[in-house]
């Protein structure tokens, strides 16, 4: 199968198996695990914070960091299309009893303007205002993402309001990749950052949470709480620290490899309209008179193929590190074919 799903799908690679295989580890709940504490500290390092933590998951990290920087009965501001919203089970609610104030973004993305006007004055009746969260690249929306100079005004507009900045940057890389920047420059914005490492940098499990070193030590305990303290996790922690060190610049292949494919959906009968590509996701809407996305997903499923059905006539493609050219030859080969 070709799988086009998503880049959650990957594979180790073989260097990636060697060292998770030579992994020193120890106990990580006892702060033992050699190679889990280079991976904290590495990554620290790489965005210019203080500390970071190891999840299990992104919808992890970004439960911790939304749990140790608020209170029952704060509000969140957050963008309806945001990953914390959608699709971590009702985390905000279950773990912080918090609620969301959802917005809508330009494709995804907040700014200050928009954000405005849903400040809560400190009056006893209203909820209290506590945090803004982003993503950092938007799935929902295409791999859309936001810019240095976009992140410094949400920055400056959280201190005016004293606000708490979380970035949900499941896939931060694969927007660091377009726009060049360095990744402290926004270490030196967030209150705390979420780092996927099992997405495009084809590492088998884990996200980081980033902070200072008192949120760490906080998000920490809340962790251990939640079931999340692993013993001999360095094992999992040897892939990703490769992951961070071997597979950024190799980003910038799937962003090539999917606006080839989006450049082929463009010219085909039953596509109706192409989103935007921005990184390494391409979002289409199909011709409701020919087929619908689950129709079309069984179809590509007979020719070995497999995609996304992102609603009832859009279907979602992520390029990723187990996307050959071969396979992106194949597959704009049976689009342009496919009847």
């Amino acid at each position: 199968m070709i799988d086009w799903r998503s880049d959650t799908v990957t594979r180790p690679v073989p260097e990636m198996l060697a060292c998770m295989m030579q992994a020193a580890v120890g106990d990580d709940v006892f702060k033992e695990d050699p190679s889990v504490n280079a991976l904290e500290a590495y990554a620290a390092d790489l965005f210019g914070m203080e500390a970071a933590l190891f999840c299990s998951s992104g919808t992890m990290s970004n439960q911790l960091a939304i749990n140790v920087q608020t209170q029952p009965g704060d509000e969140i501001l957050c963008d309806r299309q945001s990953h914390i919203f959608l699709y971590e089970t009702g985390g905000l609610a279950v773990h912080s009893g918090v609620q969301a104030h959802i917005l809508q973004g330009d494709a995804g993305r907040l700014n200050p303007e928009m954000l405005q006007p849903h400040i809560h004055a400190e009056h006893d009746w209203l909820t209290r205002t506590q945090m803004v969260c982003i993503e950092n690249t938007v799935n929902r929306a295409g791999g859309t993402y936001y810019t240095l100079q976009e992140a410094q005004a949400l920055r400056t507009f959280c201190n005016t309001h004293h606000l708490k900045l979380h970035i949900d940057g499941a896939r931060i890389f694969n927007a660091l990749t377009e726009t060049g920047e360095d990744p402290k420059s926004w270490g030196a914005l967030a209150d705390s950052i979420s780092v996927c490492l099992s997405k495009g940098l084809g590492a088998p499990v884990g996200s980081l949470l980033l902070g200072s070193a008192e949120l760490i030590k906080k998000a920490r305990k809340k962790r251990k709480q939640w079931g999340g303290g692993m013993r001999q996790a360095g094992f999992l922690a040897a892939a990703g620290l490769y992951a961070l060190q071997h597979h950024i610049p190799r980003l910038k292949d799937d962003h090539i490899k999917i606006k080839t494919l989006a450049s082929v959906l463009q010219q085909v009968a039953y596509v109706e309209d192409v989103f935007p590509v921005y990184t390494n996701i391409v979002l289409f809407n199909l011709n409701s008179d020919l087929c619908n996305s689950v129709q079309f997903e069984k179809k590509l499923a007979e020719h070995k193929i497999r995609v996304s059905a992102f609603g009832s006539n859009t279907v979602r493609m992520v390029s990723h590190l187990d996307i050959t050219d071969a396979m992106v030859n194949t597959t704009c080969d049976i689009l342009m074919h496919l009847t």
